[in-house]
């Protein structure tokens, strides 16, 4: 690394040192699209949600009873996965009035990733059964 390559990275740490010593915190640009996608998708109860609803369009209070989240989790998670893209909502007015959701193109298109994760976990988290 030359003298000058050097000198704009101490200027660039100081340079955050000084935003976090005023309060600001500056998260680190993400290495890969690993590690975005797992930010989209990865809390435990979206995963649960994402999971359940690869079975099919369900009632909240099914997913409620399914997942085992209470109400107010649920109902987070669910906005959560409809703001970015993976959920759809609808809302059935007729009596009685109920609201289904189900995954949109990009929710289903996880289905694969499950898929592999359920195997990798096979082979790799047996030992955790026993």
């Amino acid at each position: 690394m030359s003298s000058q390559d050097l000198s704009a990275a101490e200027s660039a740490e100081t340079a955050d040192s000084g935003a976090e010593a005023a309060g600001e915190a500056t998260a680190p640009e993400t290495p890969c699209p690993v590690i975005d996608s797992i930010e989209q998708i990865g809390s435990q109860w979206r995963l649960v949600v994402l999971h359940e609803l690869l079975n099919g369009e369900a009632r909240f209070n099914e997913l409620k009873r399914e997942t085992d989240a209470n109400a107010r989790t649920l109902s987070r998670v669910l906005d959560d996965l409809q703001e970015t893209g993976f959920v759809d909502r609808r809302l059935e007015e007729d009596a009685p009035v109920a609201t289904y959701y189900s995954l949109t193109a990009k929710g289903e298109s996880l289905a694969p990733v499950f898929e592999e994760i359920d195997e990798w976990a096979q082979e790799w988290l047996a030992e955790c059964d026993a």
